[in-house]
Formats: C-alpha cells, sequence, structure tokens
C-alpha cells in the first residue's frame, strides 16, 4: 500500500508530464487540465490501497480512459450542439513548456550563448509542432514510450493494445517526424 506521502510525490513527478501529453491528444489547456486533475483523483480515490510501484501503469491507464472519455462526450455535445466557438482559431499558449527546461546531462540547466538559446528554442517549438500534427494512436505510443519512458509491454498495457502495435505505431511517429524535420532541415 502506498502512503500518502508516496502518493503525492508520484502525481507531484507526473504532473507536468501528464499535462502536456493531455494537451498534445485534446489540443486544449482547459479540457487537458480537466483530464489530469480527474485522472489524478481517480488514482487517489480508488488506487490508494496499491503499492507504490503501480502507480504509474495505472495512472498512465487512468490517464488514457480520462482522455478517451472527454473525446467520447466532446463527440455527443457537438451531435447535439453547435457551438460558435468551435468556428474560432485558437493557439493555446501553455503557462509552461517542458521542452524548453531540457537540462544537461549532469542535471544542470546549461548556458548557451543567445543565439544557441534562440536555436535551440526554435528547433524545439518545430519539434513541438511536429509531435502535435502525428495521429493520435503515433502521437500516443511516442509520448508513453520516449516521453514517459515506459517499455513496450508497459506502453502496449496503457494504449490496450499489443506489443506489436506500440513498435508498428513507434516506428511510424519516429519515421514521420525524422522526415518532417528533415524537410525543415533540422538533423538531430
Amino acid at each position: 500500500m502506498a502512503t500518502d506521502k508516496e502518493l503525492n510525490d508520484f502525481l507531484r513527478s507526473v504532473e507536468k508530464r501528464a499535462f502536456k501529453r493531455s494537451v498534445y491528444l485534446v489540443r486544449d489547456d482547459d479540457a487537458a487540465l480537466d483530464i489530469v486533475q480527474d485522472a489524478m483523483m481517480r488514482l487517489a480515490e480508488k488506487y490508494f490501497d496499491r503499492p507504490a510501484a503501480e502507480l504509474p501503469l495505472l495512472f498512465q491507464r487512468i490517464l488514457s480512459n480520462a482522455t478517451m472519455d472527454w473525446f467520447r462526450r466532446q463527440k455527443v455535445r457537438r451531435s447535439l450542439f453547435q457551438n460558435m466557438s468551435d468556428f474560432e482559431s485558437d493557439d493555446p499558449q501553455g503557462e509552461f513548456d517542458l521542452l524548453e527546461a531540457l537540462e544537461t546531462a549532469d542535471g544542470s540547466m546549461g548556458s548557451l550563448s543567445a543565439a544557441d538559446e534562440v536555436s535551440r528554442a526554435q528547433i524545439l517549438r518545430a519539434i513541438d509542432r511536429e509531435v502535435a500534427e502525428l495521429p493520435a494512436r503515433q502521437r500516443e505510443a511516442f509520448l508513453l514510450r520516449y516521453w514517459e519512458e515506459m517499455d513496450t509491454a508497459e506502453t502496449a498495457a496503457v494504449m490496450g493494445c499489443s506489443e506489436g502495435s506500440v513498435k508498428t505505431h513507434c516506428s511510424r511517429a519516429v519515421h514521420a517526424l525524422a522526415k518532417a524535420l528533415k524537410a525543415k532541415g533540422i538533423t538531430l
């Protein structure tokens, strides 16, 4: 059974990554925040008696289910109501961007020249945009494997598919990203 401190520490450690993942999926900051908060509440309410080692996989599964529930609700809402705000273009601006807060290998924030910082920021924005453009399943597999650093089996369990499907989605995502970034002159 996870202690309150272990549960709080776990939730604190995943909140920003979970929010970023949700934003990528639903493309709405407010909805993403609601989804993450709901997932955290469900984990705390229904799985508080589980060992701390089980929390990461449980949380990812709950977050995926909460996201799918959001999409289902949106589909129903759109079939019943026509919101005028759907026709407005919106450019979601997050309060933070984890991609811009990358640390150096030794764990400290590196000091770059102004030109290097601008170049790095442009590259990170390009990568961010390209990840957001991936098809939903590819984006989910890519983020779980490379952002959340889950192995193939854990990713398959969270996504509710086979390990082979995870590998296929990840491969397609990596190839699509490489192609799109190469077209923009970015090689990593």
